[in-house]
């Protein structure tokens, strides 16, 4: 019984001297989830237009011919071509060509000219080339143009500038890649008719892209009362000018200018011209 006991207790005593074993200890890290963010849908895109870009590009003067030149009378001609064409003359008229460079935007601007000289006849010309505007003034004043009253409501009053005694100018004002959208929408349908109520004294010229490039010219084509087709002498294709032709309504067709011919086809009428103004 002794040696049991005594067993007992050197096996006791082993145990308690024996080193305790180093027991790693588990650290739980609780995984704290991260509330769940609500996603927020992305706003919605209005369909809207292009914002409109400021206009950077070199602006080319607007050839304007002296008072008593021989190109002065060459738009007289054409201002009482359109004067007498018929019982109720041709207010709204569209200055337009096939193809870019023909001088259509000097044809605009000088026909504008002629008429705004006549007795108690108006002139509005407006820049209706959103992509190219083409008609700048020093007295641009805001730099707000037919863009902006298409774009955002811009008032009429605001954009139209006096140029001359009865001569009236509305710019393009900033250019817009999306012009046939702007030229296409009722406000353009608008802006005309506003323009109509300046009274029956009044001739609106509209300045427009070459037809085959865009359909700018073709919506407003369709606005007007008449059309004046610009042609480069010597220049244009013919296919070009007959495709463009095709794309608008002939019946509105005033007439065509011929531009830049060539002096010696005209020698012998501009001599008598010449005498005759001398005398």
């Amino acid at each position: 019984m002794f040696r049991v006991f005594r067993a007992l207790e050197k096996a006791e005593k082993e145990k308690r001297e024996k080193p305790i074993r180093d027991v790693p200890v588990r650290t739980v890290v609780e995984e704290i989830a991260e509330p769940k963010r609500e996603e927020t849908p992305p706003p919605q895109r209005e369909e809207r237009l292009e914002v409109i870009r400021p206009l950077i590009q070199e602006e080319r003067p607007i050839l304007t011919a002296p008072p008593d030149s021989f190109a002065a009378d060459q738009f007289r001609k054409l201002k009482t071509q359109i004067f007498h064409w018929a019982p109720n003359p041709m207010r709204t008229i569209l200055i337009t060509s096939s193809v870019p460079d023909e001088g259509k935007t000097m044809v605009a601007f000088n026909l504008a000219t002629a008429i705004s000289q006549e007795i108690h006849r108006k002139a509005i010309l407006v820049d209706a080339d959103l992509r190219k505007p083409s008609i700048h003034l020093k007295s641009q004043g805001s730099g707000k143009g037919l863009s902006n009253y298409l774009f955002d409501g811009t008032p009429l009053a605001e954009i139209l500038i006096r140029h001359e005694e009865n001569f009236w100018v509305i710019p393009a004002g900033p250019s817009s890649r999306q012009s046939s959208e702007l030229i296409g929408t009722k406000r353009m349908v608008e802006f005309i008719s506003s323009l109509r109520e300046f009274g029956d004294e009044s001739f609106i010229i509209i300045d427009s892209p070459p037809i085959l490039l865009t359909t700018d010219s073709v919506l407003l084509s369709k606005m007007v009362d008449g059309i004046v087709m610009v042609i480069m002498a010597d220049r244009t294709p013919k296919e070009s000018v007959r495709r463009a032709i095709q794309s608008i309504d002939r019946n509105k067709i005033i007439g065509i200018v011929l531009n830049q011919i060539e002096k010696e086809s005209l020698s012998y009428y501009t001599k008598y011209y010449h005498k005759y103004y001398q005398k």
